[in-house]
């Protein structure tokens, strides 16, 4: 895994594989909605653009997730904020497998959000806190490679249960199954430690002030910035992932196992590009390592969506289109982690990164919408697109922060 994994400590390599899997999970459940989505307009008399909306409440109400972890992270801890986490948006999984109807799936999908977003922000601080600042790019890019594994797991498991389950059961077990590896999760992160000074320094404050500790003059500009950039990357994705499945079915006529295939180099190559940018981003730095993965997102994307491809050539231009879509998510827990002080890192690091949900929200239910109007691909091209040149301008306008050495840095490794 490289020299910055045998180069680190024990309680580096723990919280790594903590935070690893805690992701992972929480992309297996994330995931599991997308390749559903057939089943649940099947199944409940949906249009797309209810579809749509059903990942959009996810991605809404995982912001206020992320933004409220971020603070219970600062003045309680990471640790017992993970554990809370995980256990909520499993259970939710877990309960949207006996949803009735719509309405009764679109609250647990918002109560899932709520988990999800929370449980990023606190592992990703956690191990930033805790790793060393030159392999911290490195450290949280393989992190965040978890989401490739967990998306792959995802694949796997619809591929079996729509393939031998009757249609109108299948995405019932899929959500089911979705809350038995966060038992494993909860279990493992009980045997962590808190970094020392992770906790907020005023204990006191209410948590109210810790959550508009991020829109204090001396972080304002970096908070308004980084939601600039949380849009833009969480809007490309939302975009492209939430109905690539359906894409592939319904435009390209694939059946499950075909588009399984497609999504299966998407996924092999995101987990590549998740590691390759945080190499690139500890060796030149976090604003030309986004800048470089941003532009190749947009045209990898328009490309994809709107050439006149074969099913073969799409297979191939697949690795691409994964490889640099993920370039930009694996930067984003080291760079806002950087641009943060201890008291307020947890809140603005979940802030920045789950802000761009409340906007990106907005991306699935318009791609929905489009779609009617002007056919499923082009809608994907052209929002994904969009999304990917806000986190361009947003690169601009932050500063360079590799090697930043925090406060607790000297004293977390043991």
């Amino acid at each position: 895994m490289s020299n910055w994994y045998s180069e680190s400590s024990p309680p580096e390599r723990r919280t790594f594989w903590a935070s690893f899997g805690g992701w992972a999970l929480d992309a297996l459940d994330v995931q599991m909605f997308g390749l559903a989505i057939p089943a649940l307009i099947a199944a409940f008399g949906i249009s797309k653009a209810d579809a749509g909306l059903l990942g959009s409440v996810t991605l809404f109400f995982g912001a206020f997730g992320g933004w409220l972890g971020g603070a219970l992270g600062d003045r309680f801890g990471r640790v017992k904020a993970l554990q809370i986490t995980v256990a909520t948006f499993a259970l939710a999984t877990f309960a949207s497998a006996f949803a009735m109807n719509y309405t009764q799936l679109l609250v647990l999908k918002a109560i899932q959000g709520l988990g999800f977003g929370a449980e990023w922000a606190c592992g990703a601080v956690l191990m930033a806190e805790i790793i060393r600042p030159e392999h911290r790019g490195r450290a949280l890019g393989t992190v965040q490679s978890a989401w490739a594994v967990g998306w792959g797991a995802a694949v796997l498991l619809s591929a079996l249960v729509f393939t031998y389950a009757p249609a109108e059961i299948a995405w019932r077990i899929l959500f089911a199954i979705g809350l038995l590896p966060a038992l494993l999760i909860i279990f493992i992160r009980r045997g962590l430690k808190e970094p020392p000074r992770a906790v907020a320094k005023d204990a006191d404050a209410p948590l109210l002030a810790t959550l508009a500790g991020v829109f204090h003059r001396d972080v304002l500009r970096s908070t308004l910035v980084g939601g600039l950039f949380g849009i833009g990357a969480h809007g490309g994705y939302a975009a492209l992932t939430t109905f690539l499945p359906t894409f592939l079915r319904q435009e390209r006529h694939l059946g499950v196992l075909g588009s399984s295939v497609y999504l299966a180099v998407i996924i092999i190559a995101f987990f590549c590009g998740c590691v390759a940018s945080g190499i690139i981003s500890d060796r030149l730095g976090r604003r030309a390592n986004v800048t470089f993965f941003a532009s190749a997102c947009i045209v990898t994307v328009l490309v994809y969506i709107f050439a006149p491809l074969t099913n073969g050539q799409m297979l191939v231009l697949g690795f691409p289109l994964g490889f640099f879509s993920a370039g930009i998510p694996a930067s984003m827990a080291a760079l806002f982690s950087e641009l943060y002080p201890a008291g307020v890192r947890g809140t603005g690091v979940g802030f920045c990164y789950n802000f761009g949900r409340v906007v990106s929200a907005a991306f699935p239910f318009l791609v929905g919408f489009l779609s009617d109007r002007i056919g499923l691909g082009p809608a994907i091209g052209i929002d994904a697109a969009f999304a990917y040149s806000l986190v361009l301008i947003a690169v601009l306008l932050l500063p360079e922060t590799r090697g930043k050495v925090f406060e607790q840095a000297a004293t977390a490794r043991v």
